[in-house]
């Protein structure tokens, strides 16, 4: 994981845990009744809780990422005393985790102040000892219990439906196609739905984006626990428009009853759809928003008030909807992915050469993007400000050499100090080496000393 990454990662986390508090339209009392429940389900201290919501509020999520380098220096728990927290979490499962730490520092597997709570905090959440994962275990269950939000845009629920087959691709080959929905939950208005050729986190993304543009950003989402919907890249855009990412407890079909109404529904349109095979995925999302619109958007809903049809009830909420500027939509959308920059200052991203620059050779960059549009890519390294790679294009001519650093253009001379001080280094060797007396041995010489 990239640096990017992972401080967008911890920021989404602490998000997770702060979403209720930063609601709209909280009076002081809930606000600072549910600090209490937070803090006691989380283990984070009131002070704690403050200071994140404090900056969410001063900088929105980036307010809530981790300053510095991060996590990198922090102590590794021995696994021993792991396994005795985690005895210790298990005998009693209300314990705070200062407890469990006071409690091992008194039996000595710990030294005072050794470790942080945080620390032992992040890693029984890892192994699935967590106050919340407690709760959970002992959940035995209780009634369901029929619910609706007032407003418009309180709540949006979301569901993927199999579909029909069809040709796709160029062989003609019949592939199946899959509906995505999101579905409001006080209008039971539809606010996206289109059918996609793959079965992916990358047709959420796509519908959500979409929803979001056209009818602003939600206060919450509700989601099953499919895998296309529990990723990395959803909590962090939740995060980073400040929507509270609610999912549905395993095994209970109730909590998602509104959705699977709706696609009860769908299974009429795909009736209709089986009497006259569409020839293409663009022709069977043309059909389904015609249906959308004349049999469903448009018709009384029996669960609304005087029986209101979803558009007039979406329409007509005083609720006001809130935008986002186009910027905002695109930042919260966006991946990351890390390159190794080659001996050319180039990395290869989707089959495509990008200039970074010679001075990051050998370096791990960030590669930010847009899924939308992959045209334009920005690096993030270290310390330096983002900047956008340029695509490599290799012509008939190489490309242009580096220009020299300023003092370091070529000396002109005349003369090599390569070859003059090669003989002087032998002259000297030469010098070195002669005998104090030499004798010459030659008929008609003489002797010198």
């Amino acid at each position: 994981m990239s640096s990017h990454e992972k401080a967008e990662a911890v920021a989404a986390e602490r998000m997770e845990v702060i979403a209720p508090l930063v609601e709209r339209g909280l009076d002081s009392a809930e606000m600072m009744e549910r600090r209490r429940r937070i803090s006691k389900e989380s283990g984070w201290s009131d002070r704690t809780l403050r200071r994140y919501v404090q900056a969410y509020q001063e900088q929105g999520f980036t307010g809530l990422k981790p300053k510095g380098n991060g996590r990198k220096g922090r102590r590794v728990i021995p696994e021993t005393v792991l396994e005795q927290a985690v005895y210790l979490r298990r005998e009693v499962p209300s314990r705070s985790v200062a407890q469990i730490i006071q409690v091992l520092e008194w039996e000595g597997y710990l030294q005072p102040g050794e470790i942080k709570r945080s620390t032992l905090q992040e890693q029984l959440t890892k192994r699935g000892y967590s106050s919340r994962h407690m709760r959970l275990y002992q959940d035995p269950g209780v009634a369901a219990r029929r619910f609706q939000h007032q407003h418009r845009n309180q709540l949006w629920h979301s569901d993927i439906k199999y579909g029909p087959y069809l040709p796709i691709g160029p062989n003609g080959d019949k592939k199946q196609v899959y509906l995505v929905a999101f579905l409001d939950d006080a209008t039971r208005f539809l606010i996206h739905g289109m059918f996609y050729p793959i079965l992916d986190q990358s047709i959420i993304e796509t519908g959500f984006r979409r929803a979001v543009n056209a009818y602003g950003v939600p206060e919450r989402v509700y989601f099953d626990n499919g895998k296309q919907y529990r990723t990395k890249w959803m909590k962090r855009t939740c995060a980073k428009l400040g929507i509270r990412l609610l999912y549905a407890k395993p095994y209970s079909p109730e909590s998602t009853g509104k959705v699977e109404r709706f696609n009860r529904n769908v299974d009429a349109f795909l009736e209709e759809v089986r009497l006259d095979p569409p020839e293409s995925l663009d022709v069977l999302n043309r059909r389904f928003y015609a249906w959308s619109q004349q049999c469903y958007q448009q018709r009384p809903h029996s669960a609304l008030p005087e029986e209101r049809t979803p558009e007039v009830a979406f329409q007509k909420d005083p609720q006001p909807i809130h935008f986002e500027d186009v910027e905002t939509i695109t930042n919260a959308f966006l991946h990351s992915t890390s390159r190794k920059v080659d001996k050319a200052g180039c990395i290869s991203f989707q089959g495509t050469l990008y200039e970074v620059g010679l001075s990051f050779i050998g370096s791990q960059v960030d590669v930010v993007f847009d899924p939308a549009d992959v045209t334009t890519l920005m690096i993030e390294y270290a310390d330096y400000e983002p900047w956008q790679a340029t695509e490599v294009v290799i012509g008939r001519k190489a490309g242009a050499r580096p220009k020299r650093p300023e003092g370091q253009t070529k000396q002109e001379t005349t003369r090599s100090r390569v070859l003059e001080a090669a003989e002087q280094a032998e002259a000297e060797k030469q010098k070195a080496q002669r005998p104090v007396i030499s004798y010459i041995a030659a008929e008609g010489g003489d002797s010198r000393v």
